[in-house]
């Protein structure tokens, strides 16, 4: 799915920002995935990635499960667990996943995963309000 062109400055997942991370998502089943490696220049402190850099890539693998099924949507809360800090240049899996949807409030899960051990690295779980006009 082409992104739309209000969405393609995202930061994250936009061909369009030349600053931004260049990640593509895609739909497998009922689950968001894209993948990611930390480069030096998102890292936070001796070698380790940015928290806010793993945070953004959360925040859009669960935003993007709700617009890959057509929908627009904005993060209305979220709580974050960083479970162990990041090597810059240790690849991760990005996961999202619905947990629940009431009306236009949907509830989200993302997770990422190194791909070397398979440890989850941070996770999030969040709710997002799902644009009217989808």
């Amino acid at each position: 799915m082409d992104l739309e062109s209000s969405a393609n400055r995202c930061f994250v997942c936009g061909p369009g920002n030349s600053w931004g991370l260049d990640v593509r998502f895609r739909l497998d089943g009922d689950v968001c995935r894209a993948e990611f490696t930390p480069e030096e220049h998102h890292m936070g402190y001796d070698g380790v990635t940015h928290g806010g850099i793993l945070f953004s890539l959360l925040d859009d693998v669960m935003a993007n499960w709700v617009f890959l099924k057509g929908e627009r949507c904005f993060t209305a809360k979220a709580d974050v667990r960083y479970r162990q800090p990041l090597p810059v240049g240790t690849p991760i899996r990005l996961e999202g996943r619905q947990i629940r949807r009431r009306g236009r409030l949907a509830m989200l899960e993302g997770r990422a995963i190194r791909t070397d051990d398979d440890s989850v690295v941070v996770e999030a779980s969040a709710s997002f309000m799902v644009d009217d006009d989808s």
